[in-house]
């Protein structure tokens, strides 16, 4: 292959000539490097038939595609780029296999101002509705590419590879040519790509066109805070861990407008519940300033970065004049209770200010932060679309207590350290009820799940709609059971109870809270009965689960003991001075 270097910019190539003719000899390439990566070199190139610049895309395959049988089965791949027409596709104009040099030259459109990536670094202030320009764009893109019959992957979807017109704000899609080249290298033998924007499903054999839905989600988080995903990672194995986990990038969390990080966590969710390039199109989000008002909002940067970073964007929200239908705003706060119980406070705010706090247990052992989530649609008043929120809020709430946990696998080892070493009691911010002035346990009213999961709500409603009197729970019924299992069948508000003061003797005198709202409805019979049956199910629904969490703390022990030879069984068993209920040695 001919010397290769990048040009002076000052220098005019054209009149050193061509250095390379395509086999049909229309195209010519110059030594003038636009762009390179790792595969690949890109040259500033000229149609001598049509008069214009083209770009000379070319790919070393040496180290891909090891035998003639590889090139061979990328032929059809190739072949059929050339039949894509699209406005935000880059134009496809030719390609062929050198198969002296064992390279594979794409000719193609030329963008001058560059990738997207490097615009997007390049231009500091970018309005958000400029970017919900460019995600349209791209989202029509996908869904050309994705509508075909069998669809048309591209499988390395990332600001990288998507190139800016900048004088008509108009981005398309590229390098679909050294896709497909990926592509044939990763069936042939190992998965090559870019980890940050790989989605967890593509390291398998099983994955579909959301892959590049999910890569779509990555970009827009690039532009949105001009860094790049998973860079708290040093290397590529560390990506893998986190993706194939299911933790988000930490540069999710500095997205501030809940709108703009609702629709990344869209594309970004699980692929079960992520969205097609045509669903996400009709999302609210990507609607004109003449559909939604309430996109009226720009970005600026926070205080300048030392050592030369790029600026780390916000999405400042001016939503809040908006006529349109309020937002929400969730967050999600837990605390450790014993070895498999989390706490979680789900809080629930709209624009107008009004809030709303659930209070609900989570088993890591048996629950799932989306299954979770889906039976709060049903419940809570929430919509499908906040789903994969707030179960991504929860997995990452429940990660920052247990590392290591992963949906209904929690290993020996696991349950073994955590029984040896219980996490402190935590009476900041992350208890379920540090952060409301002026609420008591009593508040809190328990209500049940269609499932039989419980949770408490500060804000209840009746069969009517109604919110009614915030009737308190009765501390007798809570102290009883806290009597039998310390951890078992509590409410966030008997939870807390324990670190106030033991000279609250008013509260103590008949073990109510909220006595006054008590004495108001015991005056109406019917309330009295009502009260009565909700306490009679409670006692009812508090044996259950104290007789299933014998169960499960009998199960834990004996499989964590099992793991052990029995003669160390016996010697640890003997300096414990343990008798395990119900366990019989081997």
């Amino acid at each position: 292959m001919p010397h290769e270097s990048s040009s002076d910019p000052d220098q005019d190539d054209s009149d050193a000539g061509f250095v390379e003719v395509d086999p049909t000899g229309r195209y010519g390439r110059y030594k003038e490097v636009l762009g390179r990566g790792a595969f690949k070199k890109v040259y500033r190139a000229f149609d001598e038939l049509e008069g214009i610049e083209v770009a000379w895309n070319q790919v070393k395959v040496a180290n891909l595609l090891r035998n003639s049988v590889d090139l061979e089965l990328l032929y059809p791949e190739v072949h059929l780029l050339k039949t894509l027409k699209h406005k935000n596709i880059i134009k496809f104009y030719n390609s062929w296999v050198d198969t002296k040099n064992e390279n594979i030259n794409f000719i193609t459109e030329i963008f001058t101002s560059g990738t997207l990536r490097k615009y997007r670094q390049k231009h500091k202030h970018v309005d958000l509705r400029a970017l919900k320009k460019w995600s349209k764009q791209i989202l029509e893109g996908l869904l050309y590419l994705h509508s075909h019959d069998p669809p048309v992957i591209h499988r390395d979807l990332k600001c990288d590879n998507i190139f800016v017109n900048g004088n008509q704000g108009e981005v398309k899609i590229g390098d679909l040519g050294l896709a497909a080249v990926l592509q044939q290298a990763q069936s042939a033998h190992s998965v090559i790509g870019t980890p940050e924007f790989m989605a967890p499903e593509l390291y398998e054999e099983e994955y579909n066109e959301l892959v590049d839905i999910y890569a779509f989600g990555m970009c827009l988080l690039e532009l949105v805070t001009v860094e790049y995903p998973y860079i708290e990672c040093s290397n590529a194995a560390q990506i893998y861990k986190k993706v194939t986990s299911g933790i988000k990038p930490a540069s999710l969390a500095k997205v501030k407008d809940p709108a703009v990080k609702a629709f990344i966590v869209k594309c970004i969710a699980k692929v079960s519940y992520r969205l097609p390039a045509k669903e996400l199109l009709m999302d609210p989000f990507l609607q004109s300033d003449e559909e939604n008002v309430s996109v009226g909002c720009s970005l600026r940067p926070k205080a300048h970065s030392s050592g030369g970073s790029s600026d780390q964007l916000d999405v400042n929200e001016s939503a809040k004049d908006s006529d349109a239908e309020p937002s929400r705003d969730f967050s999600v706060h837990g605390q450790r209770k014993d070895i498999n119980t989390i706490f979680l406070k789900l809080r629930i705010a709209d624009s107008t200010g009004h809030s709303r706090n659930i209070h609900f247990p989570f088993d890591v052992e048996v629950d799932t932060a989306i299954a979770v989530a889906s039976e709060m649609v049903e419940e809570l008043d929430v919509t499908d679309q906040d789903v994969s929120t707030i179960a991504d809020m929860i997995d990452s709430e429940i990660r920052s207590h247990i590392p290591d946990w992963a949906s209904n696998n929690v290993s020996p080892e696991n349950v073994a350290a955590e029984d040896a070493e219980p996490p402190p009691e935590n009476k900041d911010d992350n208890s379920p009820l540090s952060n409301e002035s002026g609420l008591c346990p009593g508040s809190l009213v328990l209500e049940r799940l269609t499932s039989g999961h419980k949770y408490w709500c500060d804000s209840p409603t009746d069969a009517d709609g109604n919110s009614p009197g915030k009737l308190g729970c009765s501390n007798s019924s809570f102290h009883e059971s806290s009597l039998n299992s310390p951890n078992a069948a509590q409410s966030p508000g008997q939870l807390e109870a324990g670190s106030m003061s033991d000279g609250d003797d008013d509260s103590g005198k008949n073990g109510i809270h909220g006595s006054d709202n008590l004495h108001s409805a015991y005056r109406n019979s019917t309330s009295v009965k009502i009260i009565a049956e909700k306490l009679e199910n409670l006692l009812a629904m508090q044996q259950q689960e104290l007789e299933e969490a014998k169960r499960k703390h009998k199960v834990a022990i004996s499989d964590f003991l099992n793991e052990v030879s029995p003669e160390i069984r016996v010697e640890v068993l003997n300096i414990c001075k343990l008798k395990i209920p119900g366990y019989e040695m081997p």
